[in-house]
């Protein structure tokens, strides 16, 4: 499988709320690709405008150069935020049932339902009502229905959410095995450590608007120096303040990860620190995506409005 997802001039609007300004981003099959924004974003509305479960008032979604349609949507998978899940009905029938109704077999979707519910560790709950399942199980169970048809293109909006670390690590491989193996991998969530080990490429939009796009590193790397320095037994980085130039973007595991403007020394910076205590790291860094992400929603919400 290969293949582009296109967004084209995405708008739609509730009344006097823009949910969807003019939006525009390509999503390339054979990696894993975040979509980013603050709650009320607009996000779902992409996601659901992708599977045609909203009205447009103007724009396009293109698969593969051609107008996505009912015939393409039977090839994508989706699995929403809100549960998807019939909760009285047991796991392995949900499973065969959305996999028929994608145009699999009775045999094949047997075949494909057993497939994954192994292959996502929840096989011996086949036989189990959904709504007996763990929240974390019942995410499994909603991405085996997802993936039940072997889908070109996969949506997911927040796939993570409510998952122990061993969770994440079980969908976030099946993840990037799908892509590798060419599928079109679309995720949107709010934990974005995990988007950052996840992704490759990486689209923010906020009130609407697409504000940042590229891949993890190129955003990472882009933008003012970075310098990540840990006093021991400081955890607030007020020791920081009041150097000119210098500003706390966050304190991330005890560590000060600080935003230098050109013209600043590191050495005064590594001299104030150590006024502070002992200090036992100092090196510059990459942007962490949620360095990116703030910084990118700021900036929109600062410039100017239409």
């Amino acid at each position: 499988m290969s293949g582009l997802l296109e967004v084209r001039g995405l708008c739609r609007k509730y009344g006097t709320v823009t949910a969807l300004d003019d939006l525009s981003f390509d999503v390339a099959a054979g990696q894993v690709s975040g979509f980013l924004g603050p709650n009320g974003a607009g996000k779902t509305t992409t996601m659901r405008a992708i599977f045609g479960l909203t009205d447009l008032d103007s724009g396009s979604v293109r698969w593969n150069g051609v107008p996505v349609g009912q015939a393409e949507r039977r090839r994508f998978g989706y699995m929403p935020e809100e549960r998807g899940l019939y909760p009285g009905m047991y796991v392995r029938e949900q499973v065969e049932y959305l996999g028929r109704l994608h145009g699999l077999s009775a045999g094949g979707a047997s075949a494909a339902a057993g497939r994954w519910l192994e292959r996502l560790g929840i096989a011996e709950r086949a036989g189990s009502k959904v709504e007996t399942l763990s929240h974390g199980n019942q995410q499994r169970v909603q991405l085996a229905a997802a993936l039940v048809h072997n889908p070109e293109v996969l949506v997911l909006d927040e796939p993570l959410s409510g998952l122990d670390p061993i969770g994440i690590d079980a969908i976030g491989h099946v993840l990037v095995e799908q892509a590798r193996a060419g599928c079109c991998v679309l995720l949107s969530s709010h934990q974005l450590d995990q988007v950052e080990d996840l992704c490759e490429q990486v689209t923010i939009i906020d009130h609407g608007r697409l504000v940042a796009a590229g891949t993890v590193d190129q955003l990472a790397t882009s933008g003012e120096r970075r310098l990540v320095v840990r006093v021991e037994g400081e955890r607030t980085g007020n020791w920081a303040e009041g150097l000119a130039g210098v500003s706390v973007s966050e304190m991330h595991g005890g560590a000060a990860r600080l935003v230098l403007q050109d013209g600043v020394d590191s050495d005064d910076v590594l001299r104030a620190a150590m006024t502070a205590g002992r200090v036992t790291q100092f090196s510059f860094g990459r942007r962490r995506l949620s360095e990116v992400f703030r910084e990118a929603t700021v900036a929109a919400a600062s410039g100017p409005q239409s």
